[in-house]
Order: structure tokens, then sequence, then C-alpha cells
């Protein structure tokens, strides 16, 4: 059986963790949500490790949560949960972590992204955040892209659920970086070099002031928002735009 989730330890005290469902564009099913965290959670325990880059296998970084499992009642609590769990170990990972994207980071898939450090794309790169036209409310994952974004831009993202290039998200701060696809890995290789110039427990303690400086610390905005999450799933609205998009239609949305 292909590992969902691949964590390999390499030289200079820096681990990858690959999303290894390409063929699914690396859906966030439970499953792989479960071993992504696992995977976090042994890097972040790893003394010797300093960075950790995220990756996703075949042509897309990660499309988003497993849209199957979250239409089915009885695995959308799960899915919301350790969507949930995953976000807070990634925010929470004592090391500087990088997303690597290529190809394409949507709704959940962009979350996961933003809860990381850095963000470096391939210029072909596209972003999105597109819940609000399958029914959904992106609620877990506002948590961390309001941390990025100005409120102008995260009410366009989130409200229009437009798809955006690699050059818009790093103008408004959702990526960190885009660059040529022959210059990505160069890209990521500095990013990690220039990472590790810092002293390991400095770069702790910055991450985790930095999270008391907000006004909610962010499990208590995570709990909030799994609230919201949840409720916007067991929606009727909800369940016609998780149908109409398995079966490539538009959503009839019902009128007062």
């Amino acid at each position: 059986m292909t590992e969902l989730v691949m964590l390999r330890k390499g030289p200079d005290t820096v681990a990858e963790i690959t999303i290894n469902r390409p063929r699914k564009r690396n859906a966030l099913s439970i499953p792989v949500l479960r071993a992504l965290s696992d995977a976090f959670e042994a890097a972040n325990h790893d003394a010797a490790l300093r960075v950790i880059v995220l990756r996703g296998s075949g042509p897309v970084f990660c499309a988003g949560l497993d849209l199957e499992e979250a239409i089915d009642s009885s695995t959308g609590h799960e899915s919301a949960e350790q969507l949930a769990r995953l976000l807070e170990t990634v925010y929470y990972s004592p090391k500087v972590t990088i997303a690597a994207v290529h190809g394409a980071a949507l709704a959940g898939g962009a979350g996961l992204m933003a809860a990381c450090d850095l963000a470096v794309a391939t210029i072909d790169s596209v972003f999105g955040f597109p819940e609000v036209r399958r029914g959904l409310v992106p609620g877990l994952i506002m948590v961390f892209v309001r941390r990025l974004l100005h409120e102008r831009h995260l009410r366009e993202m989130l409200l229009l659920g437009e798809i955006v290039s690699a050059e818009r998200a790093v103008e408004i701060g959702l990526v960190s970086r885009c660059v040529p696809t022959d210059m990505f890995e160069e890209q990521i290789e500095m990013l990690v070099h220039l990472a590790l110039q810092g002293g390991p427990e400095a770069v702790s303690k910055t991450k985790a002031w930095l999270d008391e400086v907000w006004h909610h610390p962010l499990t208590d905005d995570l709990q909030r928002a799994l609230e919201i999450h949840m409720d916007a799933r067991g929606s009727d609205e909800a369940a016609e735009g998780l149908r109409a998009f398995l079966e490539k239609r538009q959503p009839s949305w019902k009128k007062e």
C-alpha cells in the first residue's frame, strides 16, 4: 500500500513531509489528515530537526479537503476535527515550516499552506478559497488566513471564492515568494539556509511570542471556528453545493 504521507529526514537538520495522494490531487481525507498530523508531531519532537518543508506529490500541492467525506454526515465531524488538529500542529511547530507549493493550493490546501511560517510557489501556481461556492464556510482556515491578509483582501478572497495567480498571492501576502519552476528548488534551499542561521531556541521562542501578541490565542479561535465550520457543513446549502461539485454542475441555491 502506498504511503499517504511521507516523512523524510535529510541532512542539515531538515525534514521533508510530502502529501502523497496525487491521483486525488492530494485531497485531505481523514487518513491523510491523521498521517500529516503524526508526521508533523514526530518532526516537532525531534530535537535534531530545525526546518520542515511541506510538499505535495503529483501535479498540485493540495486541492483541499476530500469533499466525498465532507458530504457524508458520518465522517464530516471527524474530518473537521482532524483538520483542526493538523492546522494547530503545523502552526505551533517550534521549527521553521516552509510550504513548497506547485500547481495549486485550494481551500483547505491553501489553509494548510497558511499555517506554515513561509510559502514559496512556482509562478504558474494558483490559489483560492472556493468554499462559499460549495455552500460552506471556511471557518477553520480563516483563523490562519486572517493573520496573513489585510481585511479587504481577506473579504475578496473568501467572499468571491475567486482563484488567483501566484503573483497576486504574493502581492496580497498569502504567499511569501513565487519563482519560475526552474528556480523553485534553488529558492527552497535558500530559504532553508536562511532559516538555519537563527538560533533554535530563539526561533522557537519568537514563534511562541508571535501567537501571544494576537488578541486571541489561536487555540481559542480554532475552537470557535470548529463550531462555525460544523454548523455550515450540516446545512442544506452545503449539501447542495457539495453534490453539485461532485456532479460537476452549478449549484441550485434556494431563493427565499
